[in-house]
């Protein structure tokens, strides 16, 4: 007994429109090791997730759309996925700011390794910072959360039915701001010690001509910065949580804003 499976059109329709909305985010959300990861593995991880909506899928509005409209279909599902990636890429660029302005103040840019994420030469402050995000991102249920967005937004927006709007631009342009206001007091601190540092071996170069100041203010300043990130360390969890509840905002902000 031979058993025949059919999908109709419209659902076909609806399930590559809802795979553009989520390969979309894909491209941006900053899972750990996504970006080195084998390309069939990110494709079977967003056919997956666009599977799990099934029971979400809203309706093709036609079931034979032409060229130019399927492409501005999915066109705007991917702007909104790739829309919700960057709102959610920006947590873990605000500790990466932090990284960056401390590695080059303490000296760390002068010892590189690689990033794990991009495969490029980074500082270890950096590695360090991209590897804490990305626990940090699955420790409080953010991805559970972006893929709520997602069923959320299969009702509000249809399939194609998204469109950018200055209300919803401007959020996202906020939370760009707040990558670097969160990024800054992160590394305010550190740079304010480091700072320190460097006036006081500049008076004991003062005091003592003869010092070697270059081969003792690498030491000095690398420990003194990883003396006091390490007493930091725990300001970090609630100043990703209160960003990562900005983010959220914004994205709920987002379906709100649908006409």
């Amino acid at each position: 007994m031979r058993t025949e499976l059919s999908l109709p059109l419209p659902a076909l329709w609806s399930f590559l429109l809802v795979l553009a909305r989520v390969g979309g985010a894909i491209v941006f959300v900053p899972l750990p090791g996504i970006r080195s990861g084998a390309e069939p593995a990110r494709v079977v991880l967003a056919l997956g997730l666009a599977a799990a909506l099934y029971p979400l899928w809203p309706p093709a509005p036609t079931a034979y759309p032409g060229p130019g409209l399927l492409v501005a279909w999915v066109a705007a599902e991917a702007a909104f996925g790739i829309t919700v990636g960057v709102a959610v890429a920006f947590l873990t660029e605000s500790l990466l700011v932090a990284c960056q302005i401390v590695g080059l103040q303490a000296g760390y840019s002068y010892a590189s390794t690689i990033d794990p994420s991009t495969e490029a030469d980074s500082n270890v402050l950096l590695v360090f910072a991209q590897l804490m995000a990305g626990l940090l991102f699955f420790a409080f249920g953010l991805d559970r959360e972006i893929i709520r967005v997602f069923a959320a937004s299969l009702a509000v927006f249809p399939p194609g039915g998204y469109a950018a709007k200055l209300s919803s631009a401007a959020s996202i342009l906020g939370l760009g701001a707040g990558m670097f206001s969160t990024g800054l007091r992160l590394a305010m601190p550190l740079v304010a010690l480091l700072a320190v540092v460097d006036i006081s071996l500049a008076l004991l170069g003062r005091i003592h001509a003869q010092l070697q100041l270059l081969m003792l203010a690498f030491p000095v300043k690398m420990l003194a910065g990883l003396a006091l990130l390490a007493a930091l360390a725990v300001l970090f969890p609630p100043l990703y949580r209160a960003a990562a509840g900005r983010t959220l905002r914004a994205l709920i902000g987002l379906l709100a804003a649908a006409p």
